[in-house]
């Protein structure tokens, strides 16, 4: 089994409660996934953020979050800086060996290089961390179970907006085949 780690939106522009798209519990997160982070990094299994960026113009917002993006101080756009900007926590570091994949939609797959990132890189499992956990780590993992990777979902690395939407979807994704584990799990589990 070879793995790698993939961290999902974990921007400013998600994290903040200055931003318009803002994950409650999300903040929350940030100190879980820096240890799982930095526990890869040791086993040398590969880091991939996979993050959003919008274009200055809006032309590559979803429809359902277009108004939002423009009453809200146009978020996650290219450059940005500060709590609506496309940083990732200064926590996570960023190291040369690290991986970037930029998103234009909720799957990491989703006309993205990323699996053939991952068959480059001898990968069949990925570590699914970020936010939020109903649309970007689920449909993630569907996608992911669809082109035959094995899943691991960290929840304590993952967000929604309520604890009752977390519960449903860690529920529905582990109906489906992926392992949920705690990151005190995970990263036992890299020793």
């Amino acid at each position: 089994m070879k793995q790698a780690l993939l961290i999902i939106d974990m921007q400013n522009g998600f994290l903040n409660p200055e931003s318009p798209l803002c994950i409650r519990d999300a903040r929350g997160t940030v100190p879980a996934c820096a240890a799982v982070i930095a526990g890869c990094r040791r086993a040398e299994t590969p880091v991939v953020f996979i993050n959003r960026a919008y274009r200055m113009d809006g032309s590559d917002v979803e429809h359902t979050r277009r108004r939002v993006w423009e009453e809200g101080g146009k978020p996650l756009t290219p450059g940005s800086t500060g709590p609506l900007s496309v940083e990732n926590p200064a926590e996570f570091g960023r190291e040369p060996g690290d991986y970037e994949i930029i998103k234009p939609r909720y799957s990491a797959f989703f006309q993205t290089p990323l699996d053939l990132l991952l068959r480059r890189l001898g990968v069949d499992t990925v570590v699914l961390t970020g936010t939020t956990t109903p649309n970007c780590i689920r449909t993630t993992c569907y996608d992911a179970i669809s082109l035959d990777y094995q899943v691991v979902v960290v929840e304590d690395c993952c967000s929604s907006n309520t604890k009752e939407i977390q519960q449903a979807n860690l529920l529905d994704m582990k109906n489906v085949g992926a392992k949920i584990c705690s990151s005190a799990e995970f990263l036992a589990s890299l020793m």
